[in-house]
């Protein structure tokens, strides 16, 4: 309702603009007051129209409040200041709407949405750095949804990279191993975590020797190519690792519809589609001299020059595809998203890979399969939960997909951009490294997979549940381990998600234990156990918390507790339990999740000032009672709903 309200202002705003001055503005700013004393709604646009109609902001904010007329919702608009204009909304009426979970009708864009985020090579065990990228697309894909948005969840799998054959180059040429005995490592619990040391080996075998990289040059082309022994190890390899990435997932709720291979990219073709007409598009040409003669390159995103394609300099130039015909990384990406927005005339074929306990299906990539699969590709929006270093690789799929001629699409084409994990001293001394005193100084640690330095996934999940049940034991020992471990799990995943989100993308995370499982401040936990204290208030008043007590208050019964200092303190927390769906569109408009997450902590802790102020249940006014049960009612739903879009679930006690 508060963003419903928010755009009815504005539209009466542009209608008396257009109708008084013959201004026609299509972006009215309307920010918020400091504090809700002054209203719900504040309007800055005097200042901007002061130079336009050649007069004083406040006799111009003077004019709009005089001849506005009466709003629906509203109670009135106020003059303030030197020209802001403040707009009091009708309390009574937009807290009966929020008691009733009211939702205005909202007109949706056409078409799908298509969310691609992990995008794991495939090669080792999942890390902390691929849980940030999990859990923001996940989050997206959860607000999206909750806006009424189809989606489409996509997991990018590069099964055929240079990561993948390092592995590779482990088993065959480090270990020496018959297929047989990689057959029976894939079968044993963590393989993942097997490949993990493996790959680290891998990497000081090549500083050992500069001539030990033939072997990864060697390897790389026949799993590129198929149809050998050394790709059939690859693909059993990448195949058991990628189902380990899903189980690792699956810890977070975090789910896919369907994974696509690098391998059927190759083998179908795609690529051979796209490159036909990228040439003919005249997006790529053949560079015939300097350092990239006999490749084919196109202009770099951001290139300054103006020359013609054919006369590029060569730092503007993006090598698509080598001298030797190896198509690089970008040229294969081009033409998965080509496929994405339907652009390509090829589809991949399609099998059953993994089964969620819900019954979900999640689909992979193959040559020929299914014919009752769902239909994947052909959206109209993309994002791309890609970490700030591929910036550039993401903005020249974007300047391709313009060179063809597909400008709307690359318009839809978002690179969800976020910065790396670290981890604080503290915690990397906790998962057992010896730190320097250098390191021990330092803010956060840089992680590195190809070192062998950083956190498994699952480790990081298994500690934080550990850490969890020490307390939910001490706690709870009358209930069972069961219910004791589950308890746990959810407070530990709840901790994980919100410690991941709370960050702006932009921001470099240096992750922390304790911080994490902290019951206060701005953390998981501490917005999970003001839910369970909301429920805990219904439980020992034998009430329903989903029950119609906040709707069965009167108009009449708002506008009286409403009025007064202590009526300003609840209403605030009304209003701000009135924008979670608000806040939500914000999210999506930027791609920036860190606002849920700041939404939920401002109104837990709201709640829980309101939750040792007012003894609820010992009220003796039976109607002030009534309202007080109401309150906490909306804000647990809110809060509820809130932590649901951010993956988090509620655990029955804290």
């Amino acid at each position: 309702m508060y963003r419903h309200l928010e755009r009815r202002l504005a539209q009466h705003v542009r209608d008396f603009l257009r109708r008084t001055y013959d201004l026609d503005l299509p972006r009215i700013v309307i920010e918020q007051p400091p504090t809700v004393e002054l209203g719900e709604y504040a309007l800055p646009l005097a200042f901007e129209l002061a130079k336009k109609l050649r007069k004083a902001p406040r006799k111009i904010a003077e004019e709009i409040v005089a001849g506005i007329g009466p709003i629906e919702g509203f109670e009135k608009l106020e003059l303030a200041g030197a020209g802001y204009i403040n707009a009091r909304v009708k309390r009574a009426d937009l807290a009966a709407a929020l008691a009733e979970d009211a939702k205005p009708p909202v007109q949706l864009p056409e078409g799908k949405v298509l969310v691609e985020h992990s995008s794991i090579n495939p090669n080792k065990a999942a890390h902390i750095g691929h849980l940030r990228n999990a859990i923001l697309g996940d989050t997206f894909v959860r607000l999206l949804q909750f806006a009424g948005r189809e989606v489409d969840v996509q997991n990018y799998i590069d099964n055929t990279g240079v990561q993948v054959a390092d592995v590779i180059v482990g088993f065959l040429h480090l270990e020496k191993k018959s297929r047989a005995e990689i057959e029976e490592l894939v079968r044993a619990p963590r393989f993942d975590y097997y490949c993990w040391d493996l790959y680290a080996r891998v990497s000081q075998w090549y500083e050992q020797d500069k001539q030990n990289l033939q072997a990864r040059t060697e390897t790389l082309h026949a799993v590129e190519a198929g149809g050998n022994e050394t790709a059939s190890v690859a693909d059993l390899v990448s195949t058991a690792v990628l189902r380990r990435h899903l189980e690792t997932m699956d810890r977070l709720d975090i789910e896919y519809d369907f994974l696509p291979r690098e391998s059927e990219i190759l083998h179908l073709h795609f690529w051979d589609a796209a490159f036909t007409k990228l040439k003919a598009g005249g997006v790529l040409f053949l560079e015939t001299k300097g350092k990239n003669k006999g490749c084919w390159v196109m202009r770099r995103a951001g290139a300054v020059s103006t020359a013609d394609t054919a006369e590029l300099a060569e730092e503007d130039q993006k090598v698509i595809v080598r001298s030797n015909g190896t198509v690089g990384y970008v040229g294969k990406d081009i033409a998965y998203h080509m496929w994405k927005f339907g652009l390509l005339g090829r589809d991949f074929g399609y099998r059953k890979f993994y089964r969620y306990p819900n019954g979900h299906d999640c689909w992979v990539s193959t040559g020929t399969g299914a014919l009752d699969h769902p239909h994947f590709g052909d959206v109209s929006e993309i994002y791309n939960v890609i970490d700030a270093r591929q910036a550039e690789a993401q903005n020249t799929v974007i300047e391709a997909l313009r060179g063809l001629g597909y400008n709307e699409a690359a318009d839809h084409y978002t690179h969800f951009s976020y910065e790396m994990v670290a981890l604080t001293p503290r915690c990397a001394a906790e998962l057992g490294y010896e730190l320097s005193d250098d390191d021990k100084a330092r803010a956060w640690i840089e992680v590195s997979g190809r070192k062998g330095f950083g956190v498994k996934a699952d480790d990081l999940i298994d500690t934080l549940i550990a850490s969890a049940k020490k307390e939910v034991d001490a706690r709870h020992a009358q209930l069972s381990d069961a219910e004791r471990l589950q308890i746990s799990t959810q407070i530990a995943v709840g901790a994980l998600r919100y410690f991941m989100l709370k960050f702006t993308k932009s921001s470099v995370i240096a992750f922390d234990f304790k911080e994490a499982l902290s019951f206060e401040g701005e953390t998981g936990p501490y917005a999970q156990y003001a839910v369970v204290r909301a429920t805990n208030i219904f439980r020992k008043g034998g009430l329903d918390p989903g029950g119609g007590d906040a709707a069965s208050v009167s108009t009449a019964e708002f506008e009286r507790y409403f009025s007064g200092e202590t009526g300003n303190e609840i209403w605030e927390l009304w209003l701000t339990a009135s924008k979670t769906s608000y806040i939500i569109d914000q999210c999506i408009a930027t791609a920036e999740p860190a606002y849920l997450a700041k939404h939920a902590f401002q109104l837990a802790q709201l709640f829980n000032t309101f939750y040792h102020r007012y003894p609820i249940l010992a009220e003796a006014d039976e109607g002030r009672k009534k309202f007080l049960l109401a309150t906490v009612a909306v804000v647990r739903r809110e809060l509820v709903r809130a932590l649901a879009v951010m993956g988090i679930r509620i655990p029955p006690v804290m």
